[in-house]
């Protein structure tokens, strides 16, 4: 992550979570912007359901499933996709690096850096249900050791930590 873009989202987020009350919309449009950017150097298409999809996944800091994805294309268009179809955008919305996907809730969120190749931790908070993404190099590097000790090839890790952000802790915290 460049300077200018630490200082922008340090801006609009409190320890990895996003401020209450901060401005969604500015954050669709920057993932719409991000995506048209990576899929410009990927040479693939972000397709207008793909587009709707990730603008969905971004509409809040919560993570969101397939099926509640589902539910607000069939509100936002009056029509309901086949399920495969919305499947299929998020796989793609994957591949690219724009979205990340947390096994345990078999929901998808969007990727503070898309179109990097980057070790992230997700932190997940029991009480508000918001999720932020931080950098994870230092567990991946440890599990990774760990794994080589015992002859162990790690193929794929997500690392998922529930607790309670600073807002749901209240004051205390904030401090």
């Amino acid at each position: 992550m460049t300077v200018k873009h630490r200082r922008a989202a340090s801006a609009t987020t409190t320890a990895g979570f996003p401020r209450r009350g901060h401005n969604h919309a500015s954050c669709v449009d920057d993932a719409v912007a991000a995506a048209d950017r990576v899929c410009a150097q990927n040479g693939t298409r972000l397709t207008e359901l793909r587009r709707q999809v990730l603008e969905l996944v971004w509409r809040s800091h919560e993570p969101v499933g397939a099926y509640a994805i589902l539910e607000h294309l069939a509100v936002d268009s009056g029509r309901r996709p086949a399920p495969p179809t919305v499947y299929r955008a998020l796989d793609f919305l994957l591949e690219q690096g724009l979205v990340h996907r947390i096994e345990s809730r078999n929901a998808f969120f969007g990727c503070t850096r898309p179109g990097e190749k980057h070790l992230f931790e997700i932190l997940l908070c029991t009480d508000c249900g918001r999720a932020a993404e931080v950098p994870g190099d230092r567990v991946t590097r440890a599990v990774k050791f760990s794994a080589a000790a015992l002859g162990f090839e790690v193929d794929r890790q997500t690392v998922e930590v529930m607790g309670r952000c600073r807002d749901c802790r209240g004051p205390a915290a904030q401090a």
